[in-house]
């Protein structure tokens, strides 16, 4: 009995290992996005442009890494890349006072565009990119060190630059100032807070995560140019923020669920499950709108009169001082 337990221990071990490790790479670059839109909803605006800007910065860390052999260089450079593209919609939102929805999917055509013209030439080409790094020991623990050990090093970023992005958003008078202007930016701009500015700072700084997402697939995920890579991760990202009720630390669990989704398709196809391959396809997205239906249903229950963190109050309003006064 003892045998056939160890036995049956080992096929598990040797199925969740492999699946758990793919569900934490595939929901990395979502994680990015969604922490960037989230920041980007807190000060009060609203940026559906997340396709777009992870496509801008997945063909700018490609084509850098390709030109330079330095993928490092071309991860930095997609998130600028990202956050440059989205001051495009700053300036039509918080200055021009455009609707969020409109600019933001203007955003979506001109990244799918801009990529798909730079990254034709680049189609099946293998860029310089993110290798498999392991952590010594760590990544020799049963199960825990294929899982969490066993990973490139934009991972093990990921790691630390969630708690990171909870604790500067909550805890720190800036991420207060944040939080103050997409609530009530009437209130900040009385205390003295400059909304432009902070809105500006804002949507560049949810840029560059959105563009690092899509530099993350470009040069660790899928390290060749394939057109429009993205496939509509962007769009999950935005129903992942209303999901985590705009917490980063909750992101990285419907984060990881989305990859683990993902994941599963190829898991079992390498067991042999036959399975029809776009019924595969289709979980994660049929995964994400149940996940948005059920983050719906509990905010509802705030109307109930129940505990529950709904949206920024100010978000998708425009503002303006000559509005207040």
């Amino acid at each position: 009995m003892a045998e056939v337990f160890i036995h049956e221990l080992e096929i598990i071990i040797g199925f969740l290992g492999p699946f758990l490790q793919a569900a934490i790479r595939s929901g990395t670059p979502l994680l990015f996005a969604t922490i960037g839109e989230i920041y980007t909803e807190r000060s009060g605006n609203i940026n559906l442009g997340i396709e777009g800007l992870m496509l801008v910065g997945a063909v700018t860390g490609f084509m850098t890494s390709l030109w330079t052999g330095n993928p490092v260089l071309g991860v930095m450079l997609g998130a600028i890349g990202g956050g440059i593209v989205s001051l495009i919609h700053a300036f039509l939102t918080v200055t021009l006072n455009v609707n969020h929805i409109v600019s933001g999917l203007a955003l979506v055509f001109f990244g799918t565009g801009v990529s798909a013209v730079l990254g034709t030439p680049l189609i099946g080409k293998i860029a310089p990119h993110f290798d498999e790094i392991r952590l010594g020991f760590l990544s020799d623990i049963p199960l825990i060190g294929k899982v969490f050990f066993q990973h490139n090093s934009l991972v093990y970023f990921s790691y630390i630059f969630v708690p990171l992005s909870w604790y500067f958003l909550y805890k720190t008078r800036t991420g207060l100032y944040i939080r103050t202007v997409g609530e009530n930016p009437q209130t900040a701009d009385t205390v003295g807070l400059n909304v432009a500015k902070i809105r500006y700072a804002s949507i560049f700084a949810g840029g560059m995560m959105m563009g690092l997402g899509g530099a993350y697939l470009s040069l660790a995920y899928t390290p060749m140019w394939i057109e429009n890579m993205v496939a509509g991760r962007g769009w999950v990202a935005i129903a992942l923020v209303i999901f985590s009720m705009w917490n980063p630390m909750v992101a990285i669990f419907g984060a990881y669920l989305f990859g683990g989704m993902d994941a599963l398709g190829f898991a079992l196809q390498a067991r042999g499950v036959q399975v029809s391959t776009h019924l595969l396809g289709m979980l994660p997205y049929l995964f994400t709108i149940f996940l948005l239906a059920g983050s719906m249903w509990r905010m509802r229950k705030k109307s109930m009169g129940l505990s529950i963190s709904m949206g920024p109050s100010a978000l998708g309003k425009p503002f303006s001082k000559e509005q207040k006064s």
